[in-house]
C-alpha cells in the first residue's frame, strides 16, 4: 500500500499540479475521523504520514495533569515522569495506538481523499482558466436545451445561457457552433459555473473588435451600445486619429463588416453613429437616419431636451413603436422629447403666451398693494388734518 500510495501522490502532483504536502494535510485529517469512527475512540488522537517510507501511524495524544479525571484525555505527572523525566504540567504526550489492520481502512481513506482532492483540483482549475475569460467571447457547441437554459458545451466545461441572453430570433439545435459572450464566472458548490449571453452589448463591441483592426488596436473607440437584441442596436464611435473616419471604418468597404455582424446576429440592424462632445451634435447623431433641425435642453434638467425634426421625418425620428428614439436616449443617456416643427411652433408660442400672462399677473399683483399704501396714507393725512380743524373749532367755541 506504502508504494502504491506514494506512487498516487507523484502522480497527482504532476499531472493535476496538487501537492504532495496538501494531499497529505487533508489525508491525514481523514484518517483521524475514520479511526474515531471505526474504532469508537473519543481521545484525542493523530495520525502521522511517513511520506519518506509511506506508513502511517496514529497516536493518542494526553495532557499531563495533577489529578487524571479523564484517562483517555489525561496523564498524571507521575506516571509521565516515568516515561521522561522531563515532562511537566500542561505538557502533551503522545503514545501510538495503530491498529494492526489500520491499513485496509487507511488505504479506503487515502483513496477517498485523493479523488476528492482531484475532483477540487479539476474545479479550480477550470475556475481559473474560465474567469479569465469573463466578458469576452468564446465558441461554444450547443449540447441541448430545456425550459431554464441552453446549455453550451466550452471544452472542459458547460455554460448555461438564460432565457434573457438569448436571441428572440435565434433557433438553438444540437451541434450548432456558436458564438457567445461571457457575462459571469462562478465557483459554485457543484463546480464552476459560467453563464453567457446572445444579447448583452459587451457581445456587440467584442465582435467590432473581431472584424475591425482599427478598433481591436484603439484607433477608433466605440463610446456606447444601444441595443434591442435580435431587432436593432445603435452604436456610437468616435476617432483617436483626426485623419481616420469612425464610421466608415467600423462600416467597412460596402458595408462588409458591419454586415458580418450583422450576420452573426441573424438579421440584427445596426446604426453606426459618430459620438461628439458637443451633446447636440451627438444626440442629433444619435437619430441618425432622422434630419435633426434643433436641440434644446431643458434648464430644469440637464440631461433632458427637446429634438426638433422637419414634420415629414417626425415618424422616421420615432421610429417603429418609438424604438429610435427609445435607443437614442439610452445610446446618449439623455431623456429626449422629439416634436414636429410645427408642433414645436405651437408648444413654444403657447410656452411664450403663459409665461407672458404670468408676468402679467404678477406685475398687476405686485402693482396693487403699492396703491392701497398710498391711498391708505393719503386718508390717514386727512383724517388727521380734520381732526386738527375740528379740534380747533372746539376750542375757538369753548373760549
Amino acid at each position: 500500500m506504502s508504494k502504491e500510495l506514494l506512487g498516487a501522490l507523484s502522480a497527482l502532483e504532476e499531472e493535476k499540479g496538487i501537492k504532495q504536502e496538501v494531499v497529505i494535510e487533508a489525508l491525514e485529517a481523514a484518517l483521524v475521523s475514520a479511526y474515531k469512527r471505526n474504532y469508537g475512540q473519543a481521545q484525542n488522537v493523530e495520525v502521522s504520514f511517513d511520506a519518506n517510507k509511506g506508513e502511517m501511524h496514529v497516536y493518542a495524544v494526553k495532557t499531563v495533569v495533577e489529578e487524571v479525571t479523564d484517562d483517555q484525555l489525561q496523564e498524571s505527572l507521575d506516571d509521565a515522569l516515568e516515561i521522561n523525566k522531563g515532562y511537566e504540567l500542561g505538557d502533551e504526550i503522545k503514545f501510538e495506538v495503530t491498529p494492526k489492520n489500520f491499513g485496509r481502512i487507511a488505504a479506503q481513506t487515502a483513496k477517498q481523499v485523493i479523488m476528492q482532492r482531484v475532483r477540487e483540483a479539476e474545479r479550480e482549475n477550470v475556475f481559473d482558466e474560465y474567469s479569465k475569460y469573463e466578458d469576452e467571447l468564446v465558441t461554444g457547441t450547443v449540447e441541448r436545451q430545456d425550459s431554464r437554459f441552453v446549455y453550451i458545451n466550452l471544452g472542459k466545461v458547460e455554460a448555461v445561457m438564460g432565457p434573457k441572453d438569448q436571441l428572440p430570433n435565434e433557433v438553438y439545435r444540437p451541434q450548432d457552433r456558436i458564438k457567445v459572450y461571457v457575462t459571469k464566472v462562478e465557483n459554485a458548490t457543484k463546480g464552476p459555473q459560467v453563464f453567457v449571453s446572445r444579447t448583452a452589448p459587451g457581445m456587440l463591441k467584442r465582435l467590432f473588435e473581431q472584424e475591425v483592426p482599427e478598433i481591436y488596436d484603439g484607433t477608433v473607440e466605440i463610446v456606447s451600445i444601444a441595443r434591442e437584441a435580435g431587432d436593432r442596436a445603435k452604436v456610437a464611435v468616435r476617432s483617436n486619429n483626426p485623419d481616420i473616419d469612425p464610421v466608415g471604418t467600423a462600416v467597412g468597404p460596402r458595408g462588409q463588416r458591419v454586415q458580418t455582424i450583422v450576420n452573426e446576429l441573424h438579421g440584427e440592424n445596426m446604426d453606426i453613429v459618430e459620438w461628439d462632445e458637443d451633446d447636440a451634435a451627438y444626440i442629433a447623431n444619435s437619430l441618425n437616419p432622422a434630419e435633426v433641425i434643433d436641440v434644446i435642453f431643458d434648464d430644469d434638467n440637464e440631461r433632458a431636451c427637446t429634438v426638433i425634426v422637419p414634420d415629414y421625418q417626425l415618424s422616421l425620428a420615432i421610429g417603429k413603436k418609438g424604438q429610435n428614439a427609445r435607443l437614442a436616449a439610452k445610446l446618449t443617456s439623455f431623456k429626449i422629447d422629439i416634436k414636429s416643427e410645427t408642433e414645436a411652433k405651437e408648444f413654444f408660442a403657447n410656452k411664450e403666451a403663459a409665461a407672458a400672462d404670468d408676468q402679467s399677473v404678477e406685475d398687476s399683483q405686485s402693482d396693487t398693494p403699492t396703491d392701497r399704501g398710498d391711498s391708505s396714507e393719503e386718508t390717514g393725512a386727512d383724517q388727521s388734518d380734520d381732526q386738527s380743524n375740528s379740534d380747533e373749532s372746539d376750542q375757538g367755541s369753548v373760549d
